[in-house]
């Protein structure tokens, strides 16, 4: 069984991915490693934004704003949170890429962040679980 990933847009194919070793040209799959290897800090911030419980329930409580807006007092009212864990886990998602914050303080995701987050998340979750269902078949 052949799987590839791909990314469309207006049927127009983005991206295509084999989703197996042995369907990679050797020298493609080398320098698409290598690359991965040089950009491990920019990974390692957004995994680690999404690392914690804390974080990820900020990030959905975000996706359910109209305008994916919220401020502080938010954060700590509607998830039950105090003021130093909402400190801190706006600064990692800062760091991550996911937020930004305007200058009257609201916390908001970008829109590249919105992109990173779903396919972190949503995204990852249902390609995992379609790979599970076909190893199961």
């Amino acid at each position: 069984m052949t799987l590839k990933l791909q990314l469309v847009k207006d049927h127009e194919v983005l991206f295509e991915m084999p989703l197996s070793i042995e369907h990679w040209a050797r020298d493609r799959l080398q320098k698409e490693l290598t690359t991965f290897e040089r950009d491990f800090d920019r990974f390692s911030r957004l995994f680690h934004a999404l690392a914690h419980e804390n974080r990820l329930r900020m990030m959905t409580r975000l996706c359910e704003e109209d305008d994916l807006t919220l401020g502080f007092a938010d954060f700590m009212k509607d998830l039950s949170l105090n003021p130093k864990i909402v400190w801190e886990n706006t600064k990692k998602l800062r760091r991550g890429g996911l937020l930004t914050k305007s200058d009257d303080g609201r916390y908001r995701i970008p829109e590249l962040g919105q992109a990173e987050f779903l396919m972190l998340s949503l995204a990852l979750r249902q390609l995992l679980q379609i790979l599970r269902e076909l190893e199961e078949l």
